[in-house]
């Protein structure tokens, strides 16, 4: 209820996401398509991008082995990085609700890691690589494994804060189990109110996963992203985003 001052009307954006329009790309490809007989937006990994990164690994996994060196986790080939977006344009987002659905699935030949990595991004600056995120694995979703299980929703937030730090400062914190399958559409909802953010999945009342030190602060803001890593055939569609004022 409002009293003493005037209510102010939130600030909505909805994207059918049936096409391109109203997003800029930053090395990915997206095309019109359907999923289980449903309209929406197909994304992958821009393939000359994808094959310039796998260059540059290549190079430098030579370069370590001929100095005598083995990469010591995923954080050895964090300079090479590369992000895959689809950037809602001309809207700034702190607080409110993001919906959308999703879905992932790694690509053929994909490497034996691949898990249909697919989420969004929000509060993202203007370099493109500091935002924060939440994600998917698909893959993990009803794997015959309970750790990798507990591995299928993750909060995250580069560059300080890639998974794998959170992973091994604060294990579990930031991860959590949804039962969903690669390939078909999931129901995504997000909140986020100063440091504090949710998710919830396929309509669930409770969030699957929440988090109350989002790493962007209290005052963050930026833009919001659909995300895929490289490896990930992805599927999105009916976005809403609503802004608090």
């Amino acid at each position: 209820m409002c009293l003493a001052v005037p209510c102010l009307p939130l600030a909505a954006q909805e994207l059918a996401l049936d096409s391109t329009e109203g997003l800029e790309l930053v090395n990915v490809v997206a095309t019109p398509d359907s999923l289980d007989g449903q309209r929406g937006l197909k994304v992958i990994g821009d393939p000359e991008v994808l094959q310039e990164a796998q260059k540059k690994r290549a190079e430098m996994l030579a370069a370590m082995r001929a100095r005598g060196e083995r990469p010591q986790g995923p954080s050895a080939f964090a300079a090479l990085r590369t992000h895959h977006l689809a950037i809602v344009k001309d809207l700034e987002f702190g607080n409110g609700t993001i919906e959308v659905e999703v879905s992932g699935q790694p690509s053929p030949g994909a490497q034996g890691g691949a898990r249909g990595f697919v989420g969004i991004v929000w509060r993202m600056q203007e370099d493109h690589k500091t935002y924060d995120c939440f994600y998917l694995r698909p893959t993990n979703g009803r794997a015959d494994d309970q750790e990798r299980r507990n591995h299928t929703v993750q909060y995250t937030s580069p560059p300080e804060w890639p998974w794998y730090r959170f992973r091994n400062e604060t294990p579990s914190r930031y991860e959590a189990y949804a039962d969903v399958v690669p390939g078909e559409w999931i129901k995504l909802k997000i909140t986020v109110n100063g440091e504090k953010a949710r998710i919830y999945v396929n309509g669930a009342e409770q969030p699957t996963l929440l988090v109350n030190d989002v790493k962007s602060g209290a005052n963050g803001t930026g833009k919001v992203a659909l995300w895929l890593e490289g490896s990930t055939i992805a599927h999105y569609r009916n976005l809403k985003i609503t802004a608090n004022p």
